[in-house]
């Protein structure tokens, strides 16, 4: 039967592959902003200035030898290149051993990528100075042919075996992509332009295959996948179809060609009885590239693969967002106490829904994407140490470096901990959290039509843009989600018509507002003559709700938040890094596990929620208070 398909899939290949040059783009729902256009405030921008002055402003001192390698300058892999010492344990990595040549350049260009968006977003002064230098230093970097890349001219675009050409270019690029749409610095887009051509021009669509690479273990070809981005970003940029026929053509290489990560192949989605079992980030960071993918075409097979494998994923995730990453989904469905999430499978997950709902409108992609931020990210961070974890799990009983006290036969795990840098494992998911962030600052707001601006992510933020060439300000005054009250202040100066939709979550029970509106596809809309400055006020109205998971667990949710009972910890410390950076261990108190009873009386008061459940150790009835999720180190949140 595989064999069927991958001739099914090879055929379609083949008929796409005559088409692409004049393939029709099935049409976007909306149009994106440029990056910097929205900036945070309140809450989110108070944590963001923590995060720069804590582990994501200091990564380059915690990890100097991975971040200051030079690996895209002096230090470029040549044929007699070795395996780098990365300071890390390789307990049961000994098949992927080649990774380590290419690791330093995703852990310093994730870093750049969110250090460059966290300054811009919170107008860091010493930051920007800092940014624009390694600016500088990238374009010195540049050959003459517009190569930007890791690899010494003997290597580059001539692989059999694993690399991380692609990779290595998507991960810096998108920084720069970044930068180019705050600071509109012309040399900084010929030299983009040119880097990108380059690829292009060495992987011709047609006649070569960039991810083919042999039979052996290719983690960074699979990576390179996500060069996706990029061609989608210079897409979104200039209008030009070119960059998005490329991304098909990358999409259909890789699902014709051996890979170790192959949950997107096409052949895979479209086998019905194919389950996900690869690395998690992997697995959901390529959901990107099929999305770019399917539309640059209107082919049909693709579309429809792209809702198989987007519901294959919400399989694998837990009721906060948490999508199994510890570190292969390996067939499994999500349990909130047996599957652990990687803290880059969160930020890419968030990342690639962000795209689905940019490209497709759904409400309730928008909806996954605020419940991975507010709880399965926020739930990853210490909230009080700059670290993070980079496995966790839903039901957090320990964090001693297992899973729960579970023992792997394969290696001794040390991932269920908290780190700044998390360097014996590997320097990634400390990364990806400084990119979290902005990420998702990036969509809150996107563009309809020419006069229409779409709020679709809540939170504390302004957005500057124009409509008609006129400016229009819009602050976004809240403590959402911690409370459902909101203050949009507007600024139309020049009075420009347009009009204005806020995304209804589905739990809201009641819209409090003063204003006249209307309701569509889940969006309350305003469609009036704003004034050159007013105020719209408007409340959501919430109830206790109690949600289960597919192992028939019970969650308590209230708003865009889930509650746990928060599990008291003795704390300990592990490395230590410098002053108030250092790994830390948590060992529970107690052990004492509660029970769901049909009368539970949940009832929410002052940000808590207060139940009634059954002390398993007891079997006595008590009243248990659960905080925010999201505030939790230990916790227990399934019942």
């Amino acid at each position: 039967m595989r064999n069927l398909y991958l001739t099914i899939v090879i055929l379609a290949s083949f008929t796409m592959n005559s088409q692409e040059k004049n393939a029709t783009k099935t049409e976007e729902k909306y149009q994106i902003l440029p990056f910097g256009s929205i900036k945070p405030s309140g809450w989110i921008k108070e944590q963001m200035q923590k995060d720069v002055d804590g582990f994501v402003g200091n990564l380059d001192k915690l990890v100097p030898d991975l971040i200051h390698d030079p690996i895209y300058s002096t230090g470029r892999l040549h044929k007699n290149s070795t395996i780098k010492d990365l300071g890390n344990n390789k307990e049961g990595d000994a098949e992927g051993s080649e990774q380590y040549k290419w690791w330093n350049s995703e852990t310093q260009s994730n870093w750049w990528d969110g250090y460059i968006r966290n300054v811009i977003l919170i107008n860091d002064k010493v930051g920007l100075k800092k940014v624009e230098k390694y600016i500088q230093e990238v374009l010195k970097t540049q050959d003459e042919d517009g190569y930007i890349g890791i690899y010494d001219k003997e290597l580059r675009y001539q692989f059999n075996s694993e690399n991380g050409e692609l990779w290595s270019k998507a991960t810096m690029y998108r920084g720069l992509l970044a930068y180019y749409e705050y600071s509109k610095d012309k040399k900084l887009w010929n030299a983009i332009v040119k880097a990108v051509d380059n690829v292009m021009t060495n992987y011709p669509i047609g006649t070569s295959s960039p991810f083919s690479s042999g039979t052996a273990f290719n983690g960074g070809v699979s990576h390179g996948l996500t060069f996706t981005d990029v061609l989608d970003k210079m897409y979104q940029i200039t209008g030009d179809t070119k960059y998005t026929d490329n991304a098909l053509f990358l999409y259909q290489d890789f699902s014709k060609t051996y890979q170790s990560e192959k949950d997107v192949q096409l052949s895979n989605i479209l086998n019905p009885n194919y389950k996900l079992q690869s690395h998690g980030v992997h697995t959901y960071e390529h959901l990107r590239p099929l999305l770019v993918a399917a539309y640059a075409s209107d082919n049909k097979e693709l579309q429809k693969a792209l809702q198989i494998y987007i519901q294959r994923i919400e399989n694998t995730t837990t009721l906060t967002g948490g999508a199994i990453g510890d570190e292969w989904i390996a067939e499994r469905t999500a349990d909130a106490t047996h599957t652990g999430y990687e803290y880059c499978s969160l930020q890419e997950l968030l990342d690639s829904y962000s795209v689905v709902f940019q490209k497709q409108g759904n409400p309730k992609t928008a909806e996954a994407i605020e419940t991975i931020f507010y709880n399965a990210a926020q739930g990853s961070r210490n909230p009080d140490h700059s670290c993070i974890a980079y496995l966790k799990t839903d039901n957090s009983f320990e964090m001693e470096g297992t899973k729960n006290g579970e023992i792997e036969a394969d290696r001794k795990q040390t991932r269920y901990k908290y780190s700044p840098a998390h360097q014996d494992v590997a320097v990634c998911c400390n990364p990806n959290a400084g990119r979290i962030t902005p990420y998702f600052i990036e969509k809150a707001w996107l563009k309809e039509n020419k006069n229409t601006l779409v709020n679709v992510l809540l939170m504390p933020n302004s957005i500057t843009t124009k409509i008609q060439n006129k400016p229009i300000t819009i602050e976004t005054v809240t403590e959402y989600p911690y409370e459902n009250k909101f203050v949009f202040k507007i600024s139309n100066p020049k009075q420009a018509y347009f009009v204005l939709k806020i995304r209804k979550p589905s739990w809201v029970k009641q819209i409090v507002t003063n204003e006249k509106y209307t309701i569509e596809n889940d969006f309350i809309v305003f469609n009036r003559k704003f004034k050159k400055q007013e105020a719209l006020t408007i409340e959501f109205k919430a109830e206790v709700q109690i949600k289960k998971d597919l192992n028939n667990e019970n969650y308590f949710s209230y708003g865009a938040l889930f509650y746990a009972k928060p599990i008291e910890a003795f704390e300990q410390k592990g490395k230590s890094y410098f002053t108030n950076f250092d790994d830390l261990t948590y060992k529970p108190k107690d052990n004492h596990r509660f029970e769901f009873i049909e009368e539970n009386q949940a009832s929410f008061n002052k940000g808590q929620i207060t139940i009634k459940a059954k002390n398993k150790t007891t079997q006595q009835i008590e009243n248990i208070t659960l905080i925010p999720f999201s505030k939790t180190i230990l916790r227990q949140v399934s019942f």
